[in-house]
């Protein structure tokens, strides 16, 4: 890795906004003669931000960590998602300390009759519960759950990147898949799950394909 000169990140800049673009333009456009330009080209070229195509100008080359986020940043949820671990809202805790531990996730998702998404509960929620005096049997589901519309969602058309921001953001580990029935009445279907470890997993296989 170099370190780019001041004029060099300026050439960089115009190429990649305006590119393919040859020498003459590029020196017009920073008002200096073609041959001033022609070191600082030759250093970019070789170093791999430009390449350089005759009769045709210079372009931008992006390096392999601009491939691959713009990669993961494309990819959509709907390629990703895993299959959602639910409980019903007339579940007891103990059904649902059963499911979390056999399944061995993070959070299941409370659903209604209809299957909508109703509520989320996390490994703490269950911790918590357990640390109780009362029969776990006897306890429902919807007594220790966060309930919608408090319950941060995302829908199979938004991305990776999306999901990962809402993760970090809200400070959780994974996000339901939601296919919407009702916005207005927070009304969603379960359809998926995404987690911090789908979008590692995610990353390192983008990752190795475009390493260079």
């Amino acid at each position: 890795m170099i370190k780019l000169t001041k004029r060099q990140e300026e050439i960089l800049q115009i190429v990649k906004e305006e590119g393919p673009i040859s020498g003459k333009e590029i020196a017009d456009k920073l008002s200096l003669k073609r041959a001033t330009l022609r070191p600082d080209l030759a250093i970019l070229t070789m170093a791999g931000n430009l390449e350089a195509r005759t009769k045709v100008g210079y372009s931008y080359k992006e390096s392999a960590n601009e491939t691959t986020y713009k990669n993961i940043a494309e990819q959509l949820v709907s390629d990703y998602k895993s299959h959602p671990v639910v409980v019903r809202n007339s579940s007891s805790v103990y059904d649902a300390i059963v499911q979390i531990f056999l399944k061995d996730v993070g959070a299941i998702y409370v659903v209604n009759d209809e299957g909508h998404l109703v509520g989320v509960i996390s490994r703490k929620d269950l911790l918590r519960a357990s640390m109780g005096t009362q029969d776990l049997r006897e306890i429902p589901v919807n007594v220790i759950m966060t309930r919608m519309p408090n319950i941060i969602t995302i829908r199979q058309e938004e991305t990776l990147h999306a999901a990962a921001k809402k993760m970090i953001e809200h400070h959780i580990d994974s996000l339901p898949v939601v296919l919407e029935i009702n916005e207005e009445n927070h009304t969603y279907k379960v359809v998926g799950r995404i987690t911090k470890t789908t979008i590692a997993k995610a990353y390192m296989e983008l990752s190795k394909s475009h390493t260079v």
